[in-house]
């Protein structure tokens, strides 16, 4: 359950709410009519006018009737065996359906490529384990049945798969190495992000370590003890070292690429032979390009 004190009056709950969440103001309705959505505990109607410090509550678990449709795709599959599916996701790539994309992710082009997924996670996340944000590139774990799925979820929730990610960072890093140990929450005046809070938020801890320092950005390896939503780029905006081409935390424009965040290196036991895997990527080629171009400044 979610809780949000408005600010701003005068605006009817739909128009409020998909300005300041990630939800669409068709599933807003649809939250509504169903009593997902209540002001100061009450019902209401997509039409209501809010006041000031009236308190919205966003109850969780709400399912959005949809057809996921199979979509051809290119996938760059790593890895794969009877049990599990390692993708290199592609930057720009969401990973499942949500706010209205519902035919160009991740899982449309898995469902288009097998119909060995496992369905834990429910119709819109069929196979997903884990998720890196739509920008992210790098490597993501797929599960093709429940068992592999249940082991999986107990190993990334008991740190047992270690994941390694690059970013360039803005600015020129003084130290060898960090540990930044501070608290993740959503931001209260832009509710799409995440921000350091002390405020309904949940431990957060990033290691970072310098990979390369150039005239003005820092190249570094970053690995997490915990797994919050925008960690790495929080952490990052935190410390005053945003990534790179970050739309959201960098504060300066961006490309359509996005963060230059990529998820690189993974080891995990292969969940039901438990055989030790451990895989690499690059980064991508526009990341690499660009890194190739700081050399020669």
């Amino acid at each position: 359950m979610e809780e949000i004190v408005v600010k701003n009056p005068q605006k009817r709950i739909d128009k409020y709410l998909a300005e300041v969440t990630d939800l669409s103001r068709s599933t807003i309705g649809k939250m509504i009519e169903s009593d997902y959505i209540l002001v100061n505990n009450k019902k209401v109607k997509n039409s209501t006018s809010l006041k000031i410090d009236d308190i919205i509550t966003i109850k969780d678990n709400f399912k959005e009737d949809c057809d996921i449709v199979p979509v051809k795709m290119p996938l760059d599959i790593v890895f794969e065996n009877e049990n599990v599916i390692l993708i290199n996701k592609p930057s720009g790539l969401t990973v499942h359906p949500g706010s209205g994309n519902y035919n160009n992710t991740l899982v449309n082009a898995l469902l288009y490529y097998t119909k060995n997924l496992s369905n834990i996670g429910g119709d819109e996340r069929p196979g997903i384990v884990h998720r890196i944000d739509k920008d992210t590139s790098g490597l993501l774990l797929v599960a093709k049945n429940n068992k592999a799925h249940q082991i999986l979820a107990d190993d990334f929730k008991n740190k047992r798969i270690k994941r390694e990610y690059i970013a360039l960072l803005n600015g020129v890093f003084p130290h060898n190495s960090a540990t930044i140990d501070a608290p993740i929450g959503r931001d209260e005046i832009n509710r799409k992000q995440m921000c350091v809070t002390s405020k309904n938020s949940k431990k957060a801890i990033t290691h970072l370590k310098v990979l390369k320092r150039y005239k003005n950005h820092t190249l570094a390896s970053l690995h997490l003890d915990t797994g919050r939503t925008h960690q790495i780029r929080v952490h990052m905006k935190y410390i005053g070292f945003p990534i790179y081409n970050d739309p959201v935390y960098s504060q300066k424009k961006c490309t359509e690429f996005g963060q230059f965040l990529h998820s690189a290196k993974i080891s995990f036991h292969e969940p039901i032979t438990k055989e030790f895997l451990e895989f690499e990527v690059p980064v991508p080629k526009y990341f690499q390009d660009y890194l190739d171009q700081l050399e020669e400044i």
